[in-house]
Parts: structure tokens; C-alpha cells; sequence
């Protein structure tokens, strides 16, 4: 009987134990597969990009004339109550201020007043925007192109295709005393309407890498524009210069300011102004008492640097959940330049409280400074 119940009782046990060895072989086949899916999705699964090899230059970081300091971290704000992203700006001769929304909106603050209101909008995402000659406030449109708004509030566009290409990425804008505008398309392959929006369209130009920014020019007499200059790595902002000699143009794939020549025996040459930034330079404009200003949105990506030389590896990172691939820092940086490139102010805020400072204009007594994400324009005092 002792047998018998021995023998009853060990066999349940011994089912029991082949029912877990094949349960266990079981989850180590689903395992494999789905590590086999995963390790084919990373290597083969298409993405937009198609990188290509570069060196990027040695980050210094913030040392030197870019130490860290706080001097951007007691702004003035002017909230702009249910918008936000003030990425530019433009002042007319009668003292009233214009900014561009992430709403589309284009926002005015007339002279004497501490609060912008709407004015215009563009059903886009408007950029870069300067003012002519004539009053009429011109608009790069990351979804529109060149756009222009008469005196009276009518939206007409200036120009959506350049060479039989379309403008799908209209950044900075700016105007030469001749009347002559220059404004740049960040990138002609990643449209910032079909890519997700400005910045995720903006990561996918620098993490590729090929170059397919450039800077146009058109003539409002003949209402013709022509491509002067390609090849960028995201073209970003645009200054004419005081001397109205060039143009210089911020090339933030690559950390650093282009100067192309318009006229004279170095015409159509390009130099850098400065380069090896340590951060993503977006806007520039000029400075009332010479120079530049330019915004470095965001600090270089360590992870973008180290994958330069390897485009295989970008592809697996653009492969990647999104908050696991590169993203931009919430850091607060303002610099000022010479024509010559040499750094006259450094401006901070590393806790990113005013995050992603994309430029500046000056006034007779303050500094606006624009960014990509904030709900206000931050305001720094010159006359203190």
C-alpha cells in the first residue's frame, strides 16, 4: 500500500515538472523571437534619414569666454498668456514691436505698452520675421514660405518654391537696405509639416548630416529668387551685415556662423565667422553698436558628436523610442559677436528657467530675448 501511495503521489510531480520544463522552453522560444524581431527592427526597419559620415569638432563646453555665469537668469518676462514660443523678433520705425508664435500668431506690442496682443495669423508656424522699408512685416514660415503682411493686415506669400523645389522649411529672414531679402530653408527634405513640427523636423536634418539647408535670395522688384548658397546643415539665421557687404548665416548642424559675400572681388565666397560653438546656434542679428547677436538654443548632444563617424548607428538610433534618441537641453545661452567672430558678451541661464534662447533685439533701453518652448518674452535692461 506504502508502494502504491508512493508511487500515486510522485507522478503528479513528475507531470508537474514537465509542465514547467516545456512552459520554460516555451517563454525561451517567444524570448528568441522577439529579440530576433527587435534586433530586425533596429537593423532594418525603414527611417527617414539616410546619414552620412563627419567629424565633429572637440566640445570645449562652457570654459574660457563661455564659462558658466547666471547673467540670463534675472529676466524681466511678458507673459503671452495662452501662447507660447516667441522664436523672433522685429521692430518697426514706429517703435512697435512684432513676435512670432508657436500658435501661428503673430503678436504686436506697440511703443509704450508691456503687453503683446494678436494681430495676424498666418495658419502656419512663423519664424524669423523683419520689417521693410515700407512697413510691410515679412515672415519666413516653417510651413508656408516667405510671407509678407501689408500695413492693413492682408497675408499674401512671397515665395513657396525655389528652382522647381518647394520651401518647406522657411527659418530667418532678413533685408538689405537695397531691398534685397535673404532668408534661409533649413532643410529641403524634411518638411516641418510632415515631419512632427519644427524641432523634431530640425533633428532629423542634423542627425542625417547630408547638408540640404540653404540660403535664398529674392528681388520684390521682379518677385524672382534664386538659391545662393546650399549645402548647410540646417541654415538657420540670417543677418545682413552692417557693412552690407555679406551675408551671415548660422549653420547650427555644424555649431557656427557662415558669412557669404554679396558683391566685390570676393563675391560668392564663403568664410566662417566662428566655429566649434558649444551649443546649437539658432537666430543672428545685428547688434545697434556693431556685432551680432545669436541664440544657442540648446547645448551640444555628447551622443550626436560621438556618433558623427557612424551613420549605421544613427540609423539604429533613429530606430529608437523617442525619448531615448538625442534631445535638446533646457539651457538659457545669449552670446554676442564681432564682425570678426570674436565673443564681446556671453549671456546664461543653466537652469533652463528661460529655456532654448533662439536670439535677440535690441532697443533704445532693453533686450528681448525670444525662445523656441517659453510662455514669455524674457526682457533684459541695457541702462542699469
Amino acid at each position: 500500500m506504502l508502494k502504491v501511495c508512493l508511487l500515486l503521489w510522485g507522478k503528479p510531480k513528475r507531470k508537474l515538472n514537465r509542465k514547467r520544463i516545456n512552459m520554460g522552453r516555451v517563454l525561451m522560444k517567444v524570448a528568441w523571437l522577439i529579440g530576433v524581431l527587435i534586433a530586425l527592427y533596429l537593423l532594418l526597419w525603414p527611417v527617414p534619414i539616410a546619414p552620412v559620415s563627419w567629424q565633429s569638432p572637440a566640445n570645449n563646453g562652457f570654459e574660457g569666454e563661455f564659462a558658466e555665469n547666471t547673467r540670463l537668469s534675472d529676466l524681466t518676462l511678458i507673459d503671452l498668456g495662452d501662447d507660447y514660443g516667441p522664436e523672433d523678433f522685429a521692430l518697426n520705425h514706429e517703435g512697435t514691436l512684432a513676435t512670432s508664435s508657436h500658435s501661428g500668431a503673430i503678436l504686436l506690442k506697440k511703443k509704450g505698452e508691456r503687453t503683446f496682443s494678436p494681430w495676424v495669423n498666418t495658419g502656419g508656424r512663423p519664424l524669423g520675421i523683419e520689417y521693410d522699408s515700407k512697413g510691410n512685416l515679412l515672415i519666413a514660415d516653417a510651413h508656408l514660405g516667405l510671407l509678407k503682411i501689408d500695413t492693413a493686415g492682408v497675408l499674401s506669400v512671397l515665395v513657396d518654391s525655389v528652382n522647381s523645389t518647394p520651401v518647406v522649411y522657411a527659418d530667418d529672414v532678413d533685408i538689405a537696405e537695397n531691398g534685397k531679402v535673404y532668408f534661409t530653408d533649413a532643410t529641403t527634405k524634411f518638411s516641418a509639416k510632415a515631419f512632427g513640427g519644427t524641432l523634431n523636423a530640425s533633428l532629423l536634418e542634423i542627425l542625417e548630416h547630408r547638408g540640404n539647408g540653404r540660403l535664398i535670395e529674392y528681388t520684390p522688384s521682379t518677385g524672382k529668387s534664386k538659391v545662393i548658397m546650399d549645402g548647410l546643415v540646417f541654415a538657420n539665421g540670417v543677418a545682413v551685415s552692417h557693412d552690407q557687404a555679406s551675408v551671415l548665416v548660422n549653420e547650427t548642424g555644424n555649431y557656427r556662423v557662415l558669412r557669404y559675400w554679396l558683391g566685390g572681388p570676393r563675391s560668392g565666397q564663403v568664410d566662417i565667422v566662428i566655429d566649434n560653438l558649444p551649443g546649437f546656434p539658432d537666430n543672428i542679428s545685428a547688434a545697434r553698436n556693431g556685432g551680432y547677436y545669436v541664440g544657442l538654443a540648446s547645448p551640444r548632444s555628447s551622443a550626436v558628436d560621438k556618433l558623427a563617424d557612424s551613420p549605421f548607428l544613427r540609423k539604429i538610433v533613429q530606430r529608437l523610442p523617442k525619448l531615448l534618441r538625442p534631445q535638446g537641453q533646457a539651457y538659457g545661452h545669449l552670446i554676442k559677436i564681432s564682425e570678426r567672430g570674436e565673443i564681446e558678451l556671453s549671456l546664461q541661464d543653466p537652469t533652463g528657467a528661460f529655456p532654448f534662447t533662439t536670439g535677440a533685439i535690441e532697443t533704445d533701453e532693453e533686450l528681448y530675448i525670444s525662445s523656441l518652448t517659453a510662455t514669455a518674452v524674457g526682457v533684459l535692461g541695457l541702462k542699469e
